[in-house]
């Protein structure tokens, strides 16, 4: 079995020299560098029949196996084998210095398009993003008025077992990293309550004269998936700043969008505690949306204005001015900050506590730079205590987490949950008794109401056309959960809302 394990090793290594991570002038260091994480003193030289055939993540999980016979994983569970799989990889994985040497010599040579395209790859060799594991994911598009919404099952970050969920309840928290976006992440060791991420590399980015970082995310939903975050630990805020720091941000990279959470809870992102943007060289449904209704304002005369027709309130501005730009968004988001309308239940403030906010996304489209900017209210009631403007309780089957930056532009993050109570769902709902078999499985009780409305929508389905019929409905609740989200409804009432807030403009 040592033999095996060497030969594993050798495969790595050529693994690493066909991806052009390493040179055979490195062959030496970086073999024994695997050794000493595998607690390995000797090796045994073999012959790699074709290097070019190497399958990275069934090599790893060979290695990882052996490691787990040998003892040198604490517990042979998805947490510890992430943690020895990261830690071989970064052997892998240049210094900073030499990364961003090279980006930036990308970018200046052919561009941030190419700069962009090379470190999305890398990033992909040394498995800092697990391409295998986004394969898992479940996507397809669900037709609608507002154009085709993206629909994706989120399967590739694994869910962790009752052990690994109970160790962590003995771990003490540690308080470095500060959190998953701070820069000290990278080349970090991880622990059982924090990723590995040795094989993690950032890129610096200037926004304002401030310091900037711009990475992948690990488990992307679209091309390119990026993240782009202040080198401060300290809270997001949308602000002017944060319009300028989005235009300049695109404006260095014009092929990619680059948007902003919202800043308070119920219609902000997962972390609120760091100033970060998220972005990518992807065209997304709202980007695609038509303008219902154009005007401009007096005091920015350079700059055009739009309604888009979208289930969510967004304005859309365009200019090639980016000061007069950046100056008509802020106008727009003090006026919303403090602006009410109890007839669609809009309040600015309960008690001093401020509910109206801003999810802005900024790109550039024929030489102009573009934003919108999404109007957010975070109010809950005693009808909708989970938040007035957040999916309601009839959607929660399919999803009841946050809607930010990424649903709000049209591509629904679905729960991994739901492949397996579809599937468990579509073999009973072709039933004749299907309520009765419904209200026996535990898993898909919950979705009893909804399968009612499907089935007597659907009269003629069989078990060939089920699966379709379902990603069909799913994604008609995800428009659904767009239009809960929207705080001026597309009906009469709410049109003449919105156009009450923008003669205030």
């Amino acid at each position: 079995m040592t033999t095996t394990i060497y030969h594993h090793v050798e495969q790595l290594l050529h693994y690493g020299i066909e991806s052009n991570l390493i040179t055979k002038w490195d062959i030496d260091v970086v073999r024994n560098k695997l050794l000493e994480i595998l607690e390995l003193d000797d090796f045994v030289p073999s012959e790699v029949s074709d290097p070019a055939e190497i399958e990275l993540r069934e090599l790893l999980d060979t290695i990882l196996d052996w490691a787990a016979e040998h003892n040198l994983l604490v517990e042979n569970t998805i947490t510890y084998r992430d943690l020895l799989d990261t830690k071989l990889m970064a052997c892998f994985v240049p210094l900073p210095s030499e990364i961003n040497n090279r980006f930036a010599m990308l970018y200046k040579d052919k561009g941030a398009k190419s700069a962009t395209s090379w470190f999305y790859d890398f990033s992909k060799k040394i498995d800092y993003i697990r391409t295998d594991r986004i394969a898992k994911n479940e996507e397809w598009l669900a037709h609608t008025s507002y154009g085709d919404l993206e629909i994706t099952i989120n399967l590739s970050k694994p869910e962790k077992n009752p052990q690994e969920i109970a160790a962590l309840k003995k771990v003490k928290q540690g308080f470095y990293p500060k959190c998953l976006l701070c820069k000290e992440n990278a080349g970090y060791a991880g622990r059982v309550n924090h990723p590995a991420r040795q094989n993690h590399r950032i890129i610096p980015v200037t926004l304002e004269g401030e310091q900037w970082f711009l990475q992948f995310s690990p488990y992307v939903y679209y091309n390119e998936h990026a993240i782009c975050f202040s080198e401060r630990h300290e809270p997001m805020t949308i602000s002017k700043r944060t319009f300028t720091r989005l235009l300049e941000f695109v404006h260095q990279y014009p092929h990619y969008f680059m948007g902003s959470n919202a800043d308070l809870p119920i219609v902000g992102g997962s972390i609120l505690a760091h100033e970060h943007f998220q972005g990518g060289y992807h065209e997304f449904p709202m980007a695609k949306a038509e303008i219902e209704a154009g005007f401009t304002l007096e005091r920015f005369p350079a700059i055009h204005v739009g309604i888009v027709k979208w289930p969510m309130s967004v304005l859309r501005l365009n200019g090639t001015d980016k000061q007069q730009l950046v100056e008509a968004a802020d106008y727009i988001l003090k006026k919303w900050l403090d602006y009410s309308d109890e007839s669609v239940d809009i309040l600015a403030y309960t008690n001093g506590v401020r509910h109206n906010t801003i999810t802005p996304i900024a790109r550039m489209r024929n030489g102009q730079y573009e934003m919108d900017l999404v109007l957010r209210n975070n109010r809950t009631s005693e009808e909708y205590p989970f938040g007035i403007f957040h999916p309601h309780e009839e959607v929660h089957a399919i999803k009841q987490e946050n809607i930010g930056l990424i649903e709000v532009m049209g591509l629904a993050v679905l729960p991994g949950r739901l492949k397996e109570e579809m599937s468990i769902l579509a073999e009973n709902i072709v039933k004749v008794d299907f309520e009765e078999r419904i209200q026996q499985e535990p898993a898909i009780v919950k979705h009893l109401a909804w399968a009612k409305t499907v089935k007597e929508k659907n009269p003629q389905m069989t078990k060939e056309n089920v699966s379709t019929i379902l990603q069909t409905e799913i994604g008609i609740v995800f428009e659904t959960i767009l239009h809960h989200a929207g705080v001026f409804k597309r009906n009469d009432n709410g049109t003449k809302a919105f156009y009450r807030f923008i003669e205030t403009l």
